[in-house]
């Protein structure tokens, strides 16, 4: 996998902006299949910082219904919280 592979978005959130200003941290949403090391690359090689370590999470979808008898599902996901190094930061615009 490719780091355009790796990396789907930067997740933009309240929670997220906080832990960004106070403690150097971004919010990644992964493909599910790729692990640490591959999200640490991904992430240097994209946005040209030193990350220092990554904590991931694999998010399970909840179960919806909408109008119908049939229950749906959203999509599983992993989540990957990239701390930084201090004084690097992501430009999110």
């Amino acid at each position: 996998m490719n780091s355009f592979d790796v990396i789907k978005s930067v997740r933009l959130t309240e929670k997220g902006s906080t832990q960004s200003d106070r403690l150097s941290q971004y919010t990644v949403v992964t493909d599910r299949r790729a692990n640490k090391v591959q999200i640490r690359q991904a992430v240097q090689e994209l946005f040209k910082v030193k990350v220092l370590s990554v904590n991931t999470q694999n998010i399970i979808g909840k179960a919806r219904r909408q109008r119908t008898a049939q229950a749906g599902k959203e999509a599983d996901w992993k989540k990957a919280i990239v701390t930084l190094k201090k004084g690097d930061k992501i430009q999110l615009t």
